[in-house]
């Protein structure tokens, strides 16, 4: 019995928050989306700003972030915000999307990632031909058993493994930028391309959001970190300060070694800019760097998903072995192991389409950006039902910054049911199937 009143204790410093932060937020896509981004704007200073205003409206959007964090510390973090705001049925299907499609659905998507470029250094086709097909879902398979056990030794293995892989990849950028400025080869003229449509700006900014998606899995973090009410803020603004001045000093690289028109026509801009350079050693270079990328996302996505698991479980009798917290290693072994298999399924999904990556992309998106735009709802609902108690930071020039916020939530939502195909459809599937669950749920409680 006393396992299970045991509870997270704050053992996080700033350094670790911002660790956590910046490790799932630079994952894959910032080698993969500036030529989307490229593609879409007509000029390289049109293209800079696209990605100083996704560092902006992130900045917005954690403004949001860091009220309810400082204001209701919890290890469900969103969770904790949706069950205050909107009651027990919104949380409970929030708590369902994380465990079926968000968190498990992007933990699987960053496995594909490592996978392919893993697979670009050793292949398990050598081993036998009829696997090479499945290679990038094997790496990806292991990847999330391993990270997983990693977690479930206990948090301090948890956060040493994603500061060492969050280390690494910042290192490893910064190499980029190196190479890119003052290294490469000057890009030659390329022929003009096709000016985008007057709307290809809010496409580009579609793929720049996406690219700096993430920094809100702070909020999971709130009940470990130490001091929270006067860390949270400086974590969050520290996390996203550093990822905007890392995503401009790669695209600064990617311009000056490839240009604008390079970009756009290149499908890997990282690997063409290093193999300028360096040749197949560079293009190798990348794939490592991608790889160790896919992993710190994927480490830093594990970690704070089985936080909203254990709070789940907390709250629902009939799920309470989710809501047991293993005192001696300071992490929630039950929710890790459910969170693990659950990734396992999907990676399991993704091999059977052969589409791993894209696939997950689909699934995960619309759920997100919609429970992303409740939770900013939230703070709307949550300062007037809850208007007495104190809060260590607001959100400034209130209602403005919030409003704004559920704008860019809603435009999100609004172009991830537009541009991705049948993956979304079965993500929302998921999604509602929630609702029977609860109702099972419900019956049990009774």
């Amino acid at each position: 019995m006393a396992e299970k009143v045991a509870a997270p204790k704050p053992m996080l410093s700033v350094a670790d928050a911002v660790a956590i932060i910046v490790g799932i937020v630079i994952g894959s896509g910032i080698f993969k989306t500036p030529s989307l981004v490229a593609a879409n704007t007509p000029s390289e200073l049109l293209f800079l700003f696209a990605w100083l205003l996704g560092g902006i409206v992130s900045l917005i959007g954690a403004l949001c972030y860091a009220e309810l964090a400082t204001t209701y510390p919890h290890a469900g973090g969103e969770y904790h915000f949706l069950h205050r705001a909107f009651g027990r049925d919104i949380a409970f299907l929030f708590a369902w999307a994380r465990a079926t499609v968000i968190q498990t659905g992007s933990i699987a998507m960053l496995g594909f990632v490592f996978g392919d470029y893993a697979s670009q250094i050793y292949s398990f086709g050598n081993l036998s031909p009829s696997l090479k097909p499945y290679s990038p879902a094997i790496y990806a398979a292991l990847a999330a058993i391993a990270l997983t056990t990693l977690n479930i030794m206990g948090i301090q293995q948890g956060k040493w493994t994603q500061n060492l892989l969050t280390a690494a990849k910042v290192v490893g950028l910064l190499l980029v930028v190196a190479v890119g400025l003052f290294a490469a080869l000057p890009s030659e003229p390329a022929p003009p391309t096709p000016k985008p449509s007057s709307g290809a700006f809010g496409m580009a900014m579609i793929f720049v959001l996406l690219t700096y998606g993430g920094w809100n899995e702070a909020a999971y973090i709130s009940a470990e970190l130490k001091d929270v009410r006067r860390n949270m803020l400086k974590a969050l603004m520290l996390g996203i300060a550093s990822i905007t001045v890392i995503y401009l000093l790669v695209n600064l690289a990617y311009l000056k070694g490839l240009g604008l028109s390079g970009m756009a026509k290149s499908e890997a801009v990282a690997a063409d800019l290093l193999r300028n350079a360096w040749g197949e050693l560079g293009a190798k270079f990348i794939s490592v760097l991608i790889a160790i990328s896919a992993l710190g996302a994927m480490n830093a996505t594990i970690f704070t998903g089985a936080r909203t698991n254990f709070a789940w479980g907390q709250d629902f009798n009939a799920l309470g072995f989710l809501g047991v917290w293993n005192e001696r290693a300071s992490t929630p072994t039950n929710a890790l192991l459910v969170q693990g298999l659950i990734s396992l399924g999907l990676v399991a999904l993704g091999a059977w389409t052969r589409q791993g990556f894209s696939t997950m992309v689909d699934y995960t998106a619309p759920v997100f950006w919609f429970f992303f735009l409740l939770t900013g709802l939230s703070l709307f609902i949550l300062r007037t039902s809850d208007a007495e108690t104190q809060r260590p930071f607001s959100a400034p020039l209130y209602p403005f910054i919030p409003l704004l916020f559920c704008v860019s939530c809603v435009y999100m939502l609004q172009s991830s049911l537009s541009y991705t195909g049948v993956g979304a459809l079965v993500g929302v599937g998921v999604l509602l199937a929630g609702i029977p669950v609860l109702m099972l749920v419900r019956r049990y409680e009774r």
